[in-house]
């Protein structure tokens, strides 16, 4: 039973995750679309912060997972790595700062 419960704390942890990394590239796709310097900043440290919030959400879910779903995870979050890597040459490109382009 203390599996089962483990299992479901887990994957309410990944999809509160998932909702933050949405948000996170909200944040920064409204960043992108504003002309205004200020608010432009705001966004991106809003981003900043989720970021933030994933990366240690992330820790405490890959503390709690078996061994058997840390390599099924670790493709997946391989996978992720490259789109993200995508996702931060964009904003290199775009002249985001470097607190925002290196974000992972």
């Amino acid at each position: 039973m203390p599996s089962k419960k483990n299992q479901t704390s887990v994957g309410q942890m990944i999809q509160r995750c998932h909702k933050w990394r949405q948000k996170r590239k909200q944040y920064i796709d409204q960043a992108r679309q504003t002309s205004d310097e200020i608010e432009r900043e705001r966004l991106l440290q809003a981003a900043e912060h989720y970021g933030r919030i994933v990366n240690e959400e992330q820790i405490k879910i890959d503390s709690q997972r078996d061994p058997k779903d840390k390599a099924a995870a670790q493709e997946i979050a391989e996978t992720s790595e490259n789109s993200d890597a995508n996702d931060s040459n964009e904003d290199e490109e775009m002249g985001f700062p470097d607190f925002i382009a290196n974000l992972k």
